[in-house]
């Protein structure tokens, strides 16, 4: 027997967009289930693989909706400065001090995070959890959206939220097109104990055989994200934990002497993603069902909390009856487009810049990098954006 449930929002994806913008919305009147596809699960020991900069904007958006006085900051390291580096010399620093804040960003777990959310989210009055449940059909019918569940069940509600992730299936069942150019690269994460202390430094070059990071984590440690091509990636996702940990550190040029590995290294394909348009009557999307970028500039979760706080913002102005309205939808879709464009061309010009194929590039990227060092002005003029 189908059983029929009525909600003003539901959002689809328990990942930190979705769980964000449930508590984001706690104060409100609204009703809101929650469907997500499996049991949330953490690691539980060591370090999580996935790690992320969170921005000072985005930890104040944390910290605004009860997630961020929670979270254990025990094993979160402030960035205090990034020092980058190009393929022929040329350098670029970046420094919290320079412009007059504390970090230029939190380095965090993805699991932490998730985690504090997915506990505030499970105890907040006005949300129903689906778990583990999944949509087999999405459809419109009088002004409200229903979301058929595999057991049966369906859910009716005013707008519904595709917080779903890049293979998003909210956004294939709305019929909104994504376009995606691959990059023919991998992205290989793994996390080091260092044998020298980072004293919350980042690190970036950008190398022949792709982009390397090291991201500082608590107690000397060091998580790593090496955007590599894909033929390199397999490579280094072959390597055993000690060949692994020498070729790193080699890599970069031993800032942190020796290296051991303390979470195996992991890949995962890269990819920018456009999507056009990130609503449908009824429908939104939100974090990286409504656009990808390259991990280069460490920005990608910091536009999926922006998503969710301006979204957030015009649905708790709204009437209930409304929220699936296209003319109040595009109040969100308008104040998010100039950003996330901005940070598609940006980080896909940059990578396009420092392609190893196109030598001929060279002294215009290095010298790029180098006449900003030479120009504080616009050197802070950047960090400040990167802080919101």
């Amino acid at each position: 027997m189908q059983q029929d449930l009525d909600f003003d929002v539901v959002v689809v994806g328990a990942g930190l967009p979705g769980l964000a913008l449930c508590a984001a919305l706690r104060r409100t009147q609204l009703s809101i289930a929650l469907v997500e596809g499996r049991m949330p699960e953490w690691p539980v020991g060591g370090w999580d693989a996935r790690v992320y900069a969170v921005s000072p904007s985005s930890a104040r958006f944390l910290e605004g909706i009860g997630g961020w006085a929670h979270l254990d900051h025990s094993r979160m390291q402030p960035l205090a400065r990034i020092e980058v580096f190009g393929d022929r010399g040329a350098r670029l620093d970046f420094s919290a001090f320079d412009v007059g804040v504390g970090e230029l960003a939190w380095i965090a777990e993805s699991g932490l995070i998730a985690r504090e959310l997915w506990e505030g989210v499970k105890r907040q009055a006005n949300v129903a959890l689906f778990c583990p449940a999944r949509p087999v059909a999405l459809g419109r019918v009088d002004e409200r959206s229903t979301l058929e569940l595999e057991d049966g069940r369906r859910l009716g509600a005013a707008l519904v939220v595709g917080a779903d992730g890049v293979n998003s299936w909210v956004r294939g069942q709305a019929g909104l097109d994504a376009r995606f150019t691959d990059y023919g690269e991998l992205g290989v994460v793994a996390n080091f104990r260092c044998e020298k202390p980072h004293l919350g430094c980042a690190w970036q070059w950008f190398r022949p055989d792709g982009v390397l990071a090291f991201l500082p984590l608590p107690d000397q440690h060091m998580s790593m994200v090496w955007s590599a091509p894909e033929a390199t990636a397999r490579d280094l996702l072959q390597h055993d934990a000690t060949t692994l940990a020498q070729h790193v550190a080699a890599a970069g040029d031993h800032v942190l002497g020796a290296l051991e590995v303390v979470t195996p290294a992991a890949g995962f394909p890269l990819r920018l993603m456009e999507v056009p348009k990130v609503i449908a009557p009824g429908i939104v999307l939100v974090g990286d069902a409504a656009h990808a970028i390259h991990p280069l500039s460490g920005h990608g979760v910091n536009l999926g909390f922006a998503d969710v706080r301006v979204l957030a913002d015009v649905l708790a102005t709204q009437d209930r009856g409304v929220l699936g309205d296209v003319r109040v939808l595009r109040r969100y879709e308008r104040r998010r487009a100039e950003e996330v464009r901005a940070m598609q061309l940006t980080t896909h010009a940059l990578h396009e810049l420092f392609r190893p194929q196109w030598p001929a590039l060279s002294w215009l990227r290095n010298s790029g990098l180098n006449l900003t060092q030479r120009m504080p002005v616009v050197r802070n003029a950047l960090v400040r954006y990167a802080l919101g």
